[in-house]
């Protein structure tokens, strides 16, 4: 069984300049349900099918599985996918010894733009780089099976 432990956080400032990959991703949820969301991910040339389960009571930490696939299979599961996609590109930022994980939001989530950091425990010590704005990690409306839902310029 595997976990991702990560935290979310809003931008507020230029992060652009120090960006080192970036990646457009579109993607649809089989299941959006909080215990069990199951999504299909197109990510520049590869596909990727992913299980995430409910998070801890904080929300930084929730069970994930996740498996590439073939482009052509994710494509065809894009179709069969519950109504709404998130597209959006990912940058990559590294800031002291971690990787941002930077999602630009298009379409109906245009304007949302939300910074995630991967750690190795829900209390490690990392960079905030000073474009970093609020915190909203646990906050479920930021979620991307949410944000498919209830997107960003309905708010």
């Amino acid at each position: 069984m595997s976990h991702e432990i990560e935290r979310k956080f809003l931008v507020k400032g230029d992060f652009k300049p120090f960006v080192s990959q970036q990646t457009r991703i579109v993607q649809g949820y089989l299941s959006s349900v909080p215990e069990r969301t199951v999504r299909v991910r197109v990510k520049g040339d590869k596909g990727f099918l992913t299980v995430k389960g409910i998070g801890s009571e904080s929300g930084a930490t929730r069970y994930e599985w996740e498996k590439e696939i073939p482009l052509e299979e994710a494509q065809e599961l894009m179709k069969i996918c519950e109504p709404g996609v998130i597209d959006k590109t990912r940058f990559l930022v590294k800031a002291g010894n971690h990787t941002f994980e930077v999602d630009e939001f298009y379409g109906e989530n245009q304007g949302l733009i939300i910074a995630e950091v991967e750690l190795s425990s829900e209390d490690e010590v990392f960079e905030k780089p000073d474009w970093l704005g609020m915190e909203v990690t646990g906050y479920t409306k930021y979620y991307n099976s949410m944000l498919m839902k209830n997107p960003y310029r309905r708010w």
